[in-house]
């Protein structure tokens, strides 16, 4: 229900920051972290496409892997905590994310729980329908058409913020704006209007800070000797603690590992960021210049300054498609002369897939460990003890992908002494690019599935 009075401050846990994240964090945070609310931020623009796939082959799928584990971990604590959830892990399938949570909290005793599902953002058919070029190349979208697997828009908070009114206690949506998850509890705890413009660019400051999890509290920043973050193998979560004006503070668990720091959260504001001074949202357009991050306490940083001005009219739309396939082959050399015998490895690839004719789109020959990051001039006079070497290809097709692999495997008996270790894959390429479509074309809603 909508508070009849709003609170003086909101507590939020981040309880990921990708589809695979650990698990155990969030129920610390759902057990330990006092909240009022903890968000599962878990789609990335690759990972709604291969949802898409998944639901395609089955239509009772197409939400997140891990959504299933992380609810029987999570929706215990949760309810005897109060803590509401918020999660885009319905990815291309939100109702049946929806019946799948509701299924699980039966089957846990939790009868009577409310559970929206988040829809609207899959606008594969409006997409298809119409006359769009994608922002990146330029090209025609039609002409795409055959290789199209996804169309989704980029929602913003209105739904969930309707939803949660309506007395959800789990909402799961497909693709929505990272922040938007985080500022629509926010919108609806304070009951911030819709065109409070700075406010929602400090909110978009809070949800971008909480939004990749464990990365505020340390993880992607440690660098030994440089950067030291304790205990990282029990790395806590944040946790944002929210004033009605927006201003945030930055904190974990206390006896979680991590550090909160100012140099994690400047880290975490900048990150993926291509204009700070205007973040496009589907909420608002965000400004991030003015933003002020102060040190309060150890594990204790507070955020301020984030304005913002009218969000625009259109809304962005990621498009993936299957843009080919790779194949790939590995093998490894040790002792002396390996490098000598891995670079003999992969002159004989090399030349193998030119008599056979491989027809590949790029190709590429590694040596991991010596040159496959920054080139031949990096490996000068480095002489490892071991190495691996890689072969890599797109190619148009699946079949000519496979060849990739099998020639480096053929190594074991026809390439140079002491190869091991050989690997092969092959996989489809599912790229994204995007397009701009008028908001009015787009219609965000909610629906309740009860357990």
């Amino acid at each position: 229900m909508q508070p009849t009075q709003a609170p003086r401050r909101v507590r939020i846990g981040s309880g990921a920051g990708y589809s695979g994240d650990r698990i155990e964090p969030a129920v610390e945070l759902a057990e330990h972290g006092n909240l009022d609310y903890l968000v599962f931020e878990c789609l990335a623009e690759r990972t709604i496409a291969l949802a898409q796939q998944a639901r395609r082959k089955d239509p009772s799928l197409g939400y997140d892997p891990l959504l299933e584990a992380r609810m029987r971990a999570v929706l215990p604590v949760a309810v005897r905590n109060r803590v509401r959830i918020i999660s885009n892990m319905g990815a291309a399938n939100p109702l049946a994310a929806a019946r799948k949570t509701a299924d699980i909290a039966r089957e846990l005793g939790l009868d009577g729980l409310k559970i929206a599902a988040v829809t609207g953002d899959d606008v594969l058919d409006i997409v298809r329908r119409g006359d769009f070029h994608f922002e990146e190349s330029g090209d025609a979208v039609a002409s795409y058409d055959a290789q199209i697997v996804s169309a989704n828009a980029y929602l913003g908070a209105s739904s969930i913020v309707a939803a949660l009114a309506a007395g959800a206690d789990v909402v799961l949506t497909g693709r929505v704006a990272d922040p938007s998850l985080f500022t629509a509890p926010l919108i609806h705890a304070f009951g911030w209007h819709a065109d409070d413009w700075n406010t929602l660019g400090q909110a978009t400051v809070v949800g971008h800070l909480l939004e990749c999890a464990g990365q505020v509290t340390g993880g992607y920043f440690a660098d030994p000797g440089f950067k030291d973050v304790p205990n990282l193998a029990r790395l806590g979560f944040p946790i944002g603690e929210v004033d009605a004006d927006g201003s945030v503070v930055i904190t974990k668990v206390a006896h979680a590992g991590g550090r909160v720091t100012e140099a994690t959260c400047k880290e975490q504001l900048l990150y993926e960021i291509h204009d700070p001074g205007r973040y496009l949202q589907p909420d608002v357009v965000a400004d991030f210049t003015n933003v002020s991050v102060h040190q309060q306490a150890p594990d204790r940083v507070r955020v301020t300054g984030g304005r913002g001005t009218p969000r625009t009219d259109t809304l962005k739309v990621s498009v993936a498609y299957v843009d080919g396939y790779i194949g790939e082959g590995q093998i490894s050399y040790g002792g002396p002369g390996a490098v000598e015998r891995a670079r003999l490895a992969l002159d004989i690839v090399k030349e193998r897939l030119a008599l056979t004719g491989v027809a590949t789109d790029e190709l590429r020959f590694d040596l991991i460990g010596v040159n496959s990051l920054h080139g031949e001039t990096a490996a000068d006079g480095y002489a490892p003890y071991e190495v691996r070497a890689r072969v890599s290809a797109r190619t148009r097709s699946a079949a000519e992908a496979v060849r990739i692999g099998n020639e480096v495997e053929t190594l074991y008996t026809n390439g140079p002494a002491g190869g091991g270790g050989a690997s092969k894959t092959t996989r489809e390429v599912v790229a994204v690019q995007s397009v701009l479509l008028p908001r009015t074309d787009v219609n965000p809603r909610f629906e309740f599935v009860e357990a």
